[in-house]
């Protein structure tokens, strides 16, 4: 690194003087510039900086003493040393009072010339490392200032009384006080009164390093009393030999004097809340209010206890609402979660001090009586519950009717573990559910058989979906005026092993309610897809696909892929397809099933209203969804012959069906009377006993072979098989 050059101005009006000052310093390293008078030397100065001056007092025109003037008027950091002829101790105190560090009387000795240009150098770089080390001590006290009062926390300190002497601006903001209102002042008196004693360890707080408080959690109280208290972590932490103080040395020995402590104090109010809502979250049904499955368990266990010491018994009720499913699938979610609501605040009313009422999911509760004394006592609250239902429940735009079936279980009679007495308690429920809707049973050891036979039928439909076990039957469709076959609705039938072929509507509806609904509607489209592909191998290449797929199924977030998918493998047009759907499956989330149908129609599948005009009472999704078929539903092809606003209701249909351009199919047709009525009022398009019974593959192909159809058949996969 290269040395700095000290540069020394000299100026004198004789150049001999110049001359010898500037033969010295030059060598002894140092930078030399000479001038023989006052003006040019100030002009120097206003140009350049010099670490020193050397400067004769009397000169002619402007002297020494005139630029020392110029040199403190002009703030330069430059060191004088006056070199003068005059002997006089005026002269000599005159300079020094100006400034100068020293002053040399003519002639000189080198070595006093030398050390005092030496030790003035010194001195300046002396004065220049003091004035930085004090430049940095002020910037540091600001930055320390600045985020002593810009931290997020309250930091204090306290006398070793335990009163505030300092306090930063956070204090207002977090505890409302002003810094001079509590300066002075006792801890005690922002303290919570519950927590005094507590604050004791941390306010008061003597040790340092790892021993000393952290994190202790504490309860202050703010100025305004009626905001409650803020929760605070508070770190009190005594530094020995700190610059605030906190400890001093004395001067004898290694003892120390307490002088008071640091604290620092952060609101966790925030946080204090968020933990409280997790907590109930844990522990609490959100939708209800009600205590869930799991605090259900912590009473279960404190009641068992309490039973086992007095000899007791205690009494579990299962509680599901009749009638829920179809309030939830016909009004939409947002109904069923106010009925939920509304159904769990009249249980309320039931339940006695000391019973949990809990919801376990869905439309699903659980009653617990922790000490009973005999079965009059719970069969008196079942029925409460069961009556609280019996009025209508008033919703915001709906008047809704429910029931409730309870299944009622005993311990110890019944068992001892609560997962065992919600079981039975299932059990009893559905028998109750059997008997009449809305009512109570006891459970009883033959209700097992029962409960065998659904988890047989649970077990069968997982190897059903997994053996293969499901076959097709296929009903065709016709045109009433031509005769001619224009489609056909397949229908599933389960092969059981041991009870053969089973019709639908006996397992259908448990599939539904399980879940399994998802797995046999992939086997059916699989399957539907697979065989109209072979048809396509032997020349049927306009036959169309319809699949009526269920709410659980459409619900799946990757239906539509999987679908696509399915087309792909079995190497079919998207124009092959047509997704069939109820209207309550619309009502369930008409946005979502909307985005859904809307991505099938962009890939040529067509879409079909299964049983039109039973469910969802809204007709504005007609013109926002990609609809191509209406199918009138059984109900009112039934009571067609006898019933004019039936007719009027299908003569409606028609005309929305031709006002849209789309198809128009009949279902349940038995009778020439329904078939003629059905023409008279535009459907031409029908299905039912009259024209056929459900066939195997192999007949409906021999149909088709016979030149029995005309125009685009069309195959109609019915998921539900109705």
């Amino acid at each position: 690194m290269k040395k700095e050059v000290t540069s020394i101005l000299v100026v004198d009006d004789q150049q001999k003087a110049l001359d010898s000052l500037e033969l010295i310093l030059v060598q002894h390293g140092y930078q030399i510039t000479t001038v023989n008078n006052g003006k040019q030397a100030l002009e120097l100065l206003d140009r350049q900086q010099f670490d020193m001056a050397l400067l004769d007092m009397r000169m002619p025109g402007i002297g020494g003493a005139e630029i020392m003037a110029g040199i403190t008027a002009r703030e330069l950091d430059t060191a004088v040393i006056v070199v003068s002829g005059d002997a006089t101790f005026d002269a000599a105190a005159s300079a020094l009072r100006q400034g100068a560090y020293d002053f040399i009387r003519k002639p000189y000795a080198i070595e006093q010339l030398l050390r005092s240009v030496s030790n003035a150098l010194k001195e300046r770089q002396l004065k220049r490392e003091n004035e930085r080390i004090h430049e940095r001590l002020r910037h540091s006290e600001r930055l320390h200032r600045y985020m002593v009062n810009s931290s997020p926390d309250i930091i204090y300190i306290l006398d070793d009384k335990g009163r505030f002497v300092f306090l930063n601006n956070k204090v207002e903001e977090l505890l409302g006080y002003k810094r001079q209102d509590l300066l002075g002042r006792h801890y005690s008196e922002i303290i919570h009164p519950d927590d005094i004693s507590l604050a004791r360890f941390a306010f008061h707080e003597r040790r340092t390093g790892e021993r000393a408080t952290n994190n202790f959690e504490i309860r202050v109280r703010r100025k305004d009393e009626n905001s409650g208290s803020g929760y605070f972590e508070v770190t009190a932490v005594s530094v020995e030999l700190s610059s605030m103080g906190i400890y001093r040395a004395l001067d004898k020995g290694s003892d120390k004097e307490y002088l008071g402590t640091y604290g620092v104090a952060r609101d966790v109010t925030e946080r204090k809340e968020a933990e409280r809502l997790i907590s109930y979250q844990a522990y609490h049904d959100l939708l209800t209010g009600l205590p869930n499955r799991s605090l259900l368990a912590d009473h279960f266990e404190l009641a068992v206890a309490q039973a086992r010491r007095t000899d007791g018994q205690a009494a579990l009720m299962f509680i599901d609402l009749n009638r829920f499913k179809v309030v939830n699938d016909t009004l939409g979610h947002a109904v069923g979660d106010d009925l939920l609501r509304a159904v769990a605040a009249r249980f309320r009313e039931c339940v006695r001090a000391g019973d949990t009422l809990a919801r376990i999911g869905g439309d699903e509760f659980v009653l617990l009586l922790p000490q009973v004394i005999d079965r009059e006592e719970i069969e008196s609250v079942a029925s409460k519950l069961i009556a609280q239902l019996r009025e209508s429940i008033d919703l915001t735009a709906e008047e809704v009717f429910v029931s409730a079936s309870v299944g009622i279980t005993l311990f110890p009679d019944d068992g001892d573990e609560l997962g065992q007495l919600m079981r039975k308690a299932d059990i009893a429920m559905y028998a109750a559910k059997a008997c009449t809707s809305g009512g109570y049973e006891f459970f009883d050891a033959s209700m097992d058989e029962a409960l065998a036979g659904h988890l047989s039928l649970d077990s069968g439909l997982r190897r059903a979906v997994d053996e293969d076990q499901f076959i097709v039957h296929y009903q065709p469709q016709y045109c009433a005026r031509s005769g001619h076959i224009v489609g056909a609705e397949a229908l599933i039938r389960w092969q059981h092993p041991l009870r053969g072929l089973l019709p639908p509507d006996e397992f259908i509806p448990h599939a539904e309610d399980t879940g399994l609904i998802v797995r046999v509607g992939e086997w059916v489209a699989n399957h539907a897809c697979r065989t109209l592909a072979g048809w396509r191998c032997v020349g049927r290449d306009n036959f169309r696909l319809s699949i009526n797929v269920s709410a659980p199924e459409l619900e799946q977030e990757n239906f539509v892929d999987n679908l696509l998918e399915c087309l792909a493998r079995c190497n079919l047009p998207g124009q092959s397809l047509e997704v069939e759907i109820t209207e309550n499956t619309l009502a369930r989330n008409l946005e979502s099933v909307s985005i859904k149908l809307r991505r099938l129609a962009a890939n040529g599948v067509s879409i079909a209203i299964d049983d039109f005009g039973t469910g969802y009472s809204s007709l504005s999704y007609l013109h926002k969804l990609p609809i191509n078929t209406l199918k009138i539903d059984r109900s009112f092809v039934n009571v067609l012959s006898g019933d004019p606003r039936t007719r009027a209701i299908i003569r409606g249909i028609t005309n929305i069906a031709e006002g849209l351009g789309v198809r128009v199919i009949a279902e349940g047709v038995e009778n020439t009377r329904q078939r003629d009525l059905l023409l008279e009022l535009g459907c031409e398009t029908m299905q039912g006993f009259l024209f056929s019974r459900p066939v195997n593959d192999r007949v409906l192909d021999d149909l088709l072979l016979r030149g029995a159809s005309t125009g685009l058949p069309g195959l109609r996969v019915d998921l539900k098989g109705v």
